[in-house]
């Protein structure tokens, strides 16, 4: 007897990686549609999706299990991404608000939505926490994308990327807990759960980020190319450590990006453009995934409950779980009105609503749709208007200059380092002769890149905004320079004299 082998081939290869760089290259141009037309990209790919799916090309796929497994780990690309970017000077302020706004301000979310789905939508009260918990927690990709693009102070802007980076953990235990099919546990059982799960993960993230750092810092790899595979690796590092220890992964990866973003890596540029790339592959092949897995035949009866419960949870939960958690923090009221309205939901409800597809739940597939639905509706309603509402709020008017861009790279052989400053607008460092900077011995000044030229100067040139150095400094004394570049930065030519010594 004989046996067929269905193993895959080169010629299934081919053709993957054909339809790959195909839909990858009408994703990218997607984003250039999305970025001018302001339609949130993330529907431009739920698009794709559903166009090669069932009622589009006739691509038949079913599989929320390996949804489930994709999106996750497009999620923690996504967070590790966020945090690399995150300036911890902005949130470092706004940790305490935006974990209450994340823990406290979730669960006013859910059980307010809940409420809604029961009583205007008609589901029974554990398929109403379930749709509660599922579109609680605000999308990191949305955010992180939106934000970036709308002048906000730095206080809510990092309130919002806060609040995206940590609420994730405890939604996710909620969808799990109430997607099972036996009894649920006590409340103060889920209460404890949550809380231990994100100790363990703050743990391990902080371990993992401070560790990681350091011999980031202090091991000279043999091609720059490596940085950003390292930094990358101790971000999924830290999220299956903190998963496996029974911990928050997502809270784990977020909290270790945002240390090593902060710690002033050699060729950081290069590591946030190698993690800005895995996350635009990560939002892309996970929205059109899950637009791949929505069948528009099951939709109709999802419609109308979508609508409702998404009013409730844009209009009423996310603004009652606001007022009640950042009132204590003395929030002003145009803040918490446009931070209501910022609540964007996108990748991470539709992926969570896989988890109920996964256990069997009953009402699963209905679940999905309206959570679909609500997603799609709501993320287009608020997305684009979300600098209208800012202007109509008088926030963001007289932002603040970016600070001093300084990024290091290590001369192994030489023991030196090569500083990378940015001069940006409004520095006080402009108008600065080079004599002036008065840089410790060891540190020099050699090339200037003004207006697209660059040249050697020498200790008369003056500086100009929007300069980019390139300081040379030996390796005893490249933090002492830095210090004295950000010095001059905030108090100009007499900083030291003025204000005590650099």
């Amino acid at each position: 007897m004989t046996t067929r082998c269905h193993c895959v081939t080169v010629d299934h290869l081919n053709r993957f990686l054909l339809e790959f760089s195909v839909i990858m290259l009408v994703a990218v141009v997607a984003v250039r549609f999305a970025t001018r037309s302001g339609l949130p990209s993330l529907l431009i790919y739920l698009g794709i999706g559903v166009a090669l799916g069932q009622n589009g090309l006739g691509i038949t796929f079913d599989n929320a299990s390996l949804t489930q497994v994709l999106g996750y780990a497009a999620l923690v690309v996504i967070l590790a991404e966020g945090g690399l970017k995150t300036s911890f000077k902005a949130i470092r302020p706004v940790i305490p608000a935006a974990s209450v706004l994340a823990t406290f301000g979730v669960a006013v979310s859910v059980f307010v939505t809940a409420a809604g789905a029961h009583w205007l939508a008609g589901f029974d009260w554990r398929t109403s926490l379930l749709l509660g918990a599922i579109v609680s927690s605000t999308d990191a990709a949305a955010v992180f994308s939106v934000l970036r693009t709308v002048p906000l102070p730095p206080r809510l802007t990092g309130l919002l990327e806060a609040e995206s980076g940590f609420n994730d953990a405890p939604v996710v235990i909620l969808v799990v807990a109430f997607a099972t099919t036996g009894p649920l546990d006590s409340w103060y059982v889920l209460v404890g759960t949550i809380f231990a799960e994100l100790a363990v993960g703050l743990a391990v993230g902080y371990v993992v980020g401070r560790l990681g750092a350091y011999a980031v810092k202090r091991v000279a790899l043999p091609s720059s190319g490596l940085y950003p595979i390292a930094v990358m690796a101790l971000a999924v590092l830290a999220y299956a450590g903190g998963a496996l220890l029974h911990g928050s992964g997502f809270l784990a990866v977020y909290i270790a990006s945002v240390i090593l973003g902060n710690a002033k890596l050699p060729h950081g540029p290069a590591v946030r453009g190698f993690a800005d790339g895995l996350a635009w592959i990560g939002q892309i092949g996970m929205f059109v995934v899950l637009g791949l897995l929505c069948n528009p035949d099951t939709m109709g009866s999802a419609i109308v409950p979508g609508l409702v419960i998404g009013a409730v949870l844009v209009f009423v939960a996310r603004p009652a779980s606001v007022l009640v958690t950042m009132t204590p923090f003395r929030l002003p009221w145009g803040e918490q009105g446009l931070l209501s309205w910022a609540g964007l939901r996108g990748a991470v409800p539709i992926v969570l609503a896989t988890i109920p597809l996964v256990a069997d739940v009953p009402q699963a597939q209905e679940v999905f749709n309206i959570v679909f639905i609500l997603v799609v509706v709501f993320t287009l309603l608020q997305g684009p208007t979300l600098p209208l509402v800012a202007r109509w709020l008088r926030i963001g008017e007289g932002s603040i200059g970016q600070d001093l861009g300084i990024e290091s790279a290590p001369l192994e052989r030489l023991h030196g380092q090569l500083l990378s400053v940015s001069l940006a607008a409004g520095s006080k460092m402009a108008g600065v002769e080079i004599s002036e900077l008065r840089l410790p011995a060891g540190a020099a000044v050699t090339l200037v890149v003004r207006d697209g030229s660059s040249f050697v100067p020498d200790k008369a040139t003056v500086l100009r905004a929007g300069d980019e150095l390139l300081v040379v400094t030996t390796e005893e004394v490249s933090e002492a320079a830095e210090r004295r570049l950000r010095a001059v930065d905030k108090g100009g030519k007499l900083a030291g004299w003025l204000h005590g010594r650099s």
